[in-house]
């Protein structure tokens, strides 16, 4: 009998996809030809339609993508609703402009951002540092040490992925190899059970176990289920080869900066070398509102994408 049905790409295996049609059921399937063309391929998180036989199942294939709420490059995913920012205070060392600008991709993509620092224990310092960093910037943020198994910071982060992820949203873990990501989403969810690797000694870098996107249920038999992701790491944000966004709205995705629109001296000013005296965003660095690394990735974002224009 041929059929008709609607579910959730939750995972690509070797040129298949496995669709969540509802808590019990799910199917392996192909993507029609047209979907497997970069403009139009299929991604995790894609809400889709899928046609076959029930006596031809090699035939069954998803046959058509609901329109996107938003899409990413990195990580390769569809209809995110939040994103969690996930960086160690140390090994690795956090290159803070990476996290600035997978933040200001979220922010651009109406993705809600959460920041999440990880490996705690290492430095209570610059735990302290990186959390006033970005709670100034009106960053949602945890701070969470896995290995220490249940804490405040794991239990807060459990009870705000529950409490905001339900009725199929979806959210999805990005940042930095080694950082901790899996580890952190099993001590969150210890039934997902994912693979988990180590930093190199030498160089400082972690190795990257989870090498595929894959969502999970975080309510598993829910028809109100959300979804959560864990993605392969990366080791940079490459915006010059690639069109996260244009200069144009480079200012929106940093809010803490677009709050001073207008109260420059210039109504051109571009924050990105005036003096206090004449530029409320170098103001405000310079009174402490501001934080220096904040500015900093915002003006080397704003020279990378002048460049681009420039070509």
């Amino acid at each position: 009998m041929k059929f008709q049905k609607n579910g959730k790409v939750v995972r690509g295996v070797g040129g298949l996809y496995e669709v969540r049609i509802d808590e019990n059921e799910r199917l392996l399937v192909r993507a029609k030809g047209v979907l497997k063309q970069d403009a139009g391929k299929v991604l995790i998180g894609d809400n889709v339609t899928v046609i076959g036989d029930d006596a031809v199942p090699d035939d069954i294939v998803i046959s058509a993508i609901a329109p996107r709420q938003n899409a990413l490059i990195r990580p390769p995913m569809a209809n995110l609703d939040m994103l969690f920012a996930v960086f160690a205070v140390e090994k690795p060392e956090p290159a803070l402009e990476t996290v600035d600008k997978l933040l200001s991709i979220a922010v651009y993509n109406k993705i809600t951002p959460v920041v999440v620092l990880t490996k705690t224990d290492l430095s209570e310092t610059l735990t302290d540092t990186y959390r006033q960093i970005y709670e100034k910037a009106g960053f949602r943020v945890f701070v969470t040490c896995a290995k220490k198994g249940e804490n405040e910071g794991v239990n807060a982060l459990k009870a705000f992925i529950e409490e905001h992820l339900s009725n199929g949203k979806t959210a999805a873990f990005a940042g930095a190899s080694g950082v901790g990501k899996s580890t952190l989403l099993n001590a969150v969810f210890p039934g997902l059970s994912l693979a988990t690797g180590n930093i190199s000694a030498r160089i400082e870098r972690g190795k990257h176990t989870t090498r595929t996107v894959e969502l999970f249920e975080c309510e598993k038999g829910s028809a109100a289920t959300g979804f959560l992701a864990d993605t392969p790491g990366f080791s940079l944000l490459d915006f010059e080869h690639f069109d996260f966004f244009a200069l144009d709205d480079l200012l929106d995705t940093f809010p803490d900066i677009a709050r001073y629109r207008g109260k420059c001296r210039y109504v051109d000013c571009a924050h990105v070398g005036e003096g206090a005296a004449e530029c409320a965003v170098a103001k405000a660095e310079a009174d402490g509102t501001l934080s220096p690394s904040r500015l900093s990735s915002y003006r080397s974002l704003y020279k990378t994408l002048k460049n681009k224009n420039n070509y």
